[in-house]
């Protein structure tokens, strides 16, 4: 199985996860409660965002190797503008939809924040990013960050990689310590025109400390193409101190995310800790989980399987099993057009959701197992060469 493969199976898997945890209905729903983030303060986006910036390092790093700079940092940019254009045509569909649909304005008002195709500010701050309609964030930050990404990876390819990482590092702190918000603030005020309740700026992530993700995965990228890692040596069935280490990590934040996900955690607590885990800032709590998740599913998914341990062995195959399946990697080789789709679901689901009494557990149930294999539709069409292959010619039948 070759490492893409496995990354795209990883990019279906928090895809999937992804809608089960963005749908949302009235009472709420129990499969949403099936899930990884229940016990580590390890999500979706998280992943799904390093992930991207592990795959843009790989590939821009190789097609800068081969073809130049200039070449790689057009293709990125190219990349830029395709999400660019699919970023700003699903907030124009669902705000056509809105107009459409009876109930539309009432039930997704909060979701969209009072926008109307009538209001130009609104339309001029949302094509500029500093509006965030709910479940439309994670391209606007993935198109920041790919803006940067030449730059980034040229540094790493001319073996300054530390700097990246430094500079990324810097980046997170200020955004721990809020410094953005001698600009967001007053933004913020401008947009809003000092109305007490009105929505200036709005975003879900902070750019800044969101980004240490994307750009470690760069960093991973752009070493591995370079080949100046050999991961098989990195994560060496005999070196198993980190991966114990990891281990440990992930056991003591386990019980904390299950007393704050049910809150059970003393106020007393509670109080210190929630200033560690601000997920919009990616805190440190997150931060640190979310570094051991990933170091300890590689090292199995490496090294797991040449231990001596069988219990390390079978959950090194269960996991190379889980990203094999063939339905998570066709998510994940068109992950941006799956994740768009997804939006529309969740979008619509909520209208459902909005129009009816309250559903019943296994309704909820259905809809969201239904939402699941809708998500393969976008990315079946892509390959609809692939599925439905034309028949080989048969030869003429020789002349006896």
């Amino acid at each position: 199985m070759k490492r893409l493969d496995i990354i795209d199976g990883m990019r279906g898997y928090f895809l999937v996860f992804m809608l089960i945890n963005h749908l949302i209905f009235t009472g709420g729903y129990w499969l949403v409660e099936i899930n990884h983030r229940q016990f580590a303060f390890v999500e979706d986006a998280q992943g799904f965002v390093f992930l991207s910036g592990l795959l843009t390092g790989m590939i821009y790093s190789r097609r800068m190797l081969k073809s130049g700079y200039a070449a790689g940092r057009d293709q990125i940019h190219r990349r830029v503008f395709e999400l660019y254009y699919h970023a700003m045509a699903i907030i124009l569909l669902i705000l056509v939809a809105q107009l459409l649909l009876p109930g539309a304005f009432r039930i997704w008002d909060n979701w969209l924040g009072g926008t109307r195709l009538s209001d130009p500010l609104r339309l001029a701050t949302i094509a500029t990013f500093l509006f965030q309609p709910t479940f439309m964030d994670i391209l606007p930050q993935y198109i920041i960050y790919m803006v940067v990404a030449p730059f980034a990876i040229r540094m790493c390819l001319d073996g300054r990689w530390r700097t990246v990482a430094t500079i990324s590092l810097l980046l997170w702190l200020a955004g721990q310590l809020g410094l953005q918000r001698v600009l967001t603030v007053p933004l913020d005020g401008l947009l809003s025109g000092g109305v007490e309740g009105k929505e200036g700026l709005r975003v879900s992530f902070n750019l800044l400390g969101w980004q240490i993700v994307f750009f470690a995965g760069i960093i991973a990228g752009a070493l591995t193409s370079m080949r100046e890692i050999n991961w098989s040596e990195v994560f060496h069935p005999e070196r198993t101190f980190l991966p114990k280490l990891a281990l440990a990590i992930c056991l003591f934040f386990m019980p904390l995310r299950i007393l704050t996900a049910h809150g059970l955690m003393p106020e007393a607590v509670l109080a210190k800790f929630a200033t560690m885990e601000i997920r919009a800032d990616l805190g440190p709590v997150y931060l640190i989980n979310l570094a051991a998740v990933f170091y300890g599913v590689t090292w199995l998914l490496i090294a797991g399987a040449r231990h001596r341990n069988t219990i390390v062995q079978n959950v090194s195959a269960a996991l190379n099993w889980l990203f094999t399946r063939s339905y998570l990697q066709l998510l994940g080789r068109h992950s941006l057009h799956v994740y768009i789709w997804h939006v529309v679901i969740v979008y619509f689901v909520f209208y459902i959701d909005g129009l009816t009494p309250e559903l019943t557990q296994a309704t909820k149930t259905v809809i969201a197992i239904t939402g699941v294999l809708l998500l393969s539709l976008p990315a079946l069409y892509r390959e609809r060469t692939r599925v439905v292959a034309p028949a080989p010619a048969v030869p003429a039948r020789q002349q006896g």
